[in-house]
């Protein structure tokens, strides 16, 4: 089922599996009205009527998590996730900003955020996940890598992935060919590998395409990966090929756009190539961070201070 958002990437996708108790559902969308309306839609059509016994959450960003907290405390659904999840959910709920706090406020100018946009951000209400996240009650049940899992008539291999969120989790049939992806494993579009105020020396690229790595031996091309976004699909050895190399092309690209000293916001046109609009600003500013703070783990660029808090990079002129 695809559940829309508010935003341009205008959807995510939810799966329900039925079992005996009732029906397992992966992912939710966002918490608002017309999601809860949407979902009492669902339950009462393609659900038919039928209970939802357990959620599971791939990851923490809201429109995976966003109704868990609602599915528990409304129809008594077992929540179901990584710890990691868990625990960066409940806190993001208790993080409630009326204006950016100070450390949000240094990142951006460290990424050289521009004047006019920093200056109408530092006065607006910055995103709260408390806005469309659900409040979720005690209680889960903790999945890790190596676990199996049964759903929908099926034993699942749990399979960790990190870069676009910790302790992701994916899930690999053993009785058929399904897997399911959340955002690790998406078809035409890659992750956003974003670095925020809360971790600003994270290497969100280097986990990433580590992930890649380790997931890549189980990855098979009649596999029919169910996505968090986008259409599912099939060929998965390709797509994750596809993706890595996609990310060390931007990295290289990226390299040689820093022959001079830049900031994060002054490599956009090196990383997207096409203009970026108002409503992709962020999601571009802190991935542009990420692959930054990849190429600096790496030892391949210097970054030095300008006078208004602004990292500036520039590639290594040592090798």
């Amino acid at each position: 089922m695809r559940v829309p958002l508010p935003m341009k990437l205008d959807h995510v996708n939810v799966f329900a599996f039925r079992d005996d108790d009732g029906w397992t559902v992966v992912d939710t969308g966002f918490d608002t009205s017309r999601t809860r309306k949407l979902w009492a839609q669902l339950i009462a059509g393609p659900l038919g009527g039928e209970r939802v016994a357990r959620v599971i959450v791939t990851h923490h960003h809201p429109d995976h998590v966003g109704l868990a907290g609602w599915f528990q405390r409304e129809h008594g659904a077992e929540l179901i996730t990584t710890r990691t999840a868990w625990l960066f959910a409940r806190m993001l709920l208790l993080d409630e900003q009326m204006v950016p706090v100070d450390e949000t406020l240094a990142y951006w100018r460290s990424a050289g955020m521009e004047d006019e946009i920093f200056e109408a951000r530092k006065a607006e209400r910055p995103f709260n996940y408390v806005d469309i996240v659900a409040d979720m009650p005690l209680g889960f049940k903790r999945v890790k890598q190596g676990d199996v899992i049964r759903f929908g008539g099926r034993d699942w291999d749990v399979r960790i992935g990190n870069g676009h969120a910790p302790e992701h989790a994916t899930f690999w049939s053993r009785d058929c060919d399904l897997v399911i992806g959340g955002d690790q494993l998406l078809a035409t579009i890659s992750p956003n590998l974003g670095v925020h105020a809360t971790e600003p020396e994270a290497d969100p690229v280097g986990d990433w395409l580590e992930s890649c790595e380790a997931l890549m031996p189980f990855a098979e091309d009649g596999q029919l990966v169910l996505p968090g976004h986008k259409l599912p699909f099939r060929g998965l050895p390709t797509r994750m090929r596809q993706l890595i190399t996609n990310h060390h092309t931007a990295l290289d690209r990226l390299l040689a756009h820093l022959d001079a000293p830049r900031t994060a916001v002054e490599c956009f046109p090196a990383l997207y190539r096409r203009r970026i609009g108002a409503g992709e600003y962020g999601l571009a500013l802190v991935e542009a961070m990420g692959h930054l703070n990849h190429l600096y783990r790496l030892g391949k660029v210097t970054r030095t201070r300008r006078d208004d808090g602004a990292w500036l990079w520039q590639r290594r002129q040592d090798g």
